[in-house]
């Protein structure tokens, strides 16, 4: 893994619609190939044989793996940050097993979409230093539940959505570790348990 935050920026960023399509193909090339052939597959040369660029044109946007894994991370959690704010917005107004639901599905759903990449990725994260982008967007999204949670009353909010975090991440990883695909039992078990731990705090 890289070992600054430079070598996961690209080298130049793409202004063109031929060069936007480039990097677009780059990206689901090496995303095929994780959720395929696992994190340990990727290399640029399969990556640029798959998205039927050349070697070089690969290197023009993107100095190496690191770059490209880096470029597939900030786009998975801008994604995650879309789906977290739509729920958010969703749920104005409800009640906290309501609201809670609503940020449950919508985390699920970005996972279950595509979980092999989405759990490859996320192990690729936890490995590498995080730059600017990802970080704010990590950020974006912690402050949305956050907020939630103050307005449902829960005491000490940020700590309470550390909590929540952990809990989520390690009932989902371990499903999908199971190879589990049912998101309607899934979905039951993780409202159950944060409802049950939010609900217990406010007693």
């Amino acid at each position: 893994m890289p070992e600054t935050i430079a070598a996961l920026h690209p080298r130049k960023r793409p202004r063109q619609e031929r060069s936007r399509r480039t990097c677009a193909d780059i990206l689901a090339a090496a995303s095929d190939i994780i959720e395929v052939k696992g994190l340990s597959a990727l290399n640029t040369n399969l990556v640029a044989e798959r998205a039927g660029v050349s070697i070089g044109s690969l290197y023009q946007y993107f100095p190496g793996k690191n770059a490209i894994l880096a470029a597939l991370i900030r786009e998975m959690r801008r994604d995650m940050l879309a789906d977290i704010l739509s729920a958010v917005d969703r749920g104005k107004n409800q009640d906290l097993a309501s609201a809670i639901g609503l940020l449950v599905d919508a985390s699920l759903r970005h996972h279950l979409r595509h979980p092999a990449l989405s759990e490859a990725l996320e192990r690729a994260e936890s490995e590498m230093p995080l730059d600017a982008e990802t970080q704010a967007l990590k950020s974006d999204k912690a402050a949305l539940i956050v907020g939630v949670l103050d307005r449902l009353g829960i005491e000490n909010p940020r700590q309470a959505a550390m909590d929540v975090f952990a809990m989520c991440h390690g009932i989902v990883h371990t499903a999908l570790q199971a190879g589990e695909t049912d998101f309607d039992d899934l979905s039951d078990r993780l409202r159950r348990a944060v409802t049950g731990y939010l609900g217990a705090g406010t007693a």
